[in-house]
């Protein structure tokens, strides 16, 4: 009798074991099912904002484009002066903001890692990142456009410098993170500074990631539009002073695409296609140094 309970237990658990792989099977298909949708949901917004902006967009492109200033209503012209500004600010912000967030990165992942200022300075660090750009942009009007009465350049590449800040901050914190601590330890038994070790060992096992943050950082202000509102505004004609304001390339889409007229609007969405191919172009460039790592 005891034989044939313990084989009467043993399949009554294959039982419920079968049952139960069998619901988990279900409910697998379930969120498979549900996560497929929400892709191809995903994709499809993702599909018709790229074939609009190709389909208006390729129009648009001339030699005018890049060699003349943007034009009264209903006259020939370019964007020239809105792509010189954008390019000159974003690479400037880039300039000012990367060696600070990579020095903020690397001092709370090598230097201080558990005190106050370290917890203190992640969590504005999560602020800033999290916070929309119009807070920022308005932040810098206050500071300095108010303050000295004019819109400017510089206060436009303020604030992009502000945005990328907090991107290459966490960045570079991770994968400095992620190297192996033996590494660190063979160098320093080699009798190596910490800060030969930082610039020699550390920084160059997470070269790749870094590099990535900084290009997703500029991927990432390359479109922005309210913080250049505050601070630049934006100028119809060439200028290379940049103590007076400038022309973006996201301002000048925001002024044409809202405007009745057609050709201004037919350079915004040329302006739209600029964008989207440099973002495009940055992202890929992102993913395969990260590969590459």
């Amino acid at each position: 009798m005891s034989t044939s309970r313990k084989l009467i237990a043993a399949a009554e658990l294959a039982q419920v074991r079968a049952q139960r792989y069998a619901a988990r099977k279900q409910l697998n298909r379930i969120a498979l099912t549900l996560s497929l949708l929400a892709m191809a949901f995903g994709v499809f917004w993702l599909v018709w904002i790229l074939w609009e902006t190709l389909r208006l967009g390729l129009g648009g492109l001339s030699v005018a484009l890049f060699t003349q200033m943007t034009p009264p209503p209903n006259e020939a012209g370019g964007i020239a002066n809105a792509i010189f500004g954008s390019f000159v600010m974003v690479l400037l912000a880039t300039f000012v903001g990367t060696p600070i967030g990579i020095m903020a990165g690397v001092y709370l992942a090598e230097y201080d890692t558990r005190s106050w200022l370290a917890s203190t300075t992640r969590f504005v660090n999560d602020i800033l990142l999290s916070a929309p750009s119009i807070v920022i942009g308005l932040f810098v009007y206050a500071v300095v456009v108010a303050r000295f009465k004019s819109f400017s350049a510089w206060a436009g590449i303020m604030a992009l410098a502000l945005i990328v800040i907090p991107v290459v901050i966490r960045t570079t914190e991770n994968m400095l993170a992620l190297v192996p601590a033996s590494l660190r330890e063979a160098a320093y038994a080699l009798g190596t500074p910490k800060w030969k070790v930082i610039t020699m060992v550390t920084l160059r096992a997470a070269r790749a990631g870094v590099v990535t943050g900084v290009l997703l950082a500029v991927a990432r202000i390359a479109g922005e539009t309210a913080p250049l509102l505050f601070t630049a505004l934006n100028n119809q004609f060439w200028n290379g002073d940049l103590s007076k304001p400038m022309a973006s390339l996201p301002v000048t889409i925001f002024k044409f695409a809202m405007s009745p007229y057609e050709n201004w609007q037919q350079l915004a969405w040329a302006g739209v296609f600029l964008i989207t191919l440099a973002v495009l172009a940055l992202n890929i460039l992102a993913r395969v140094l990260a590969r590459q790592k």
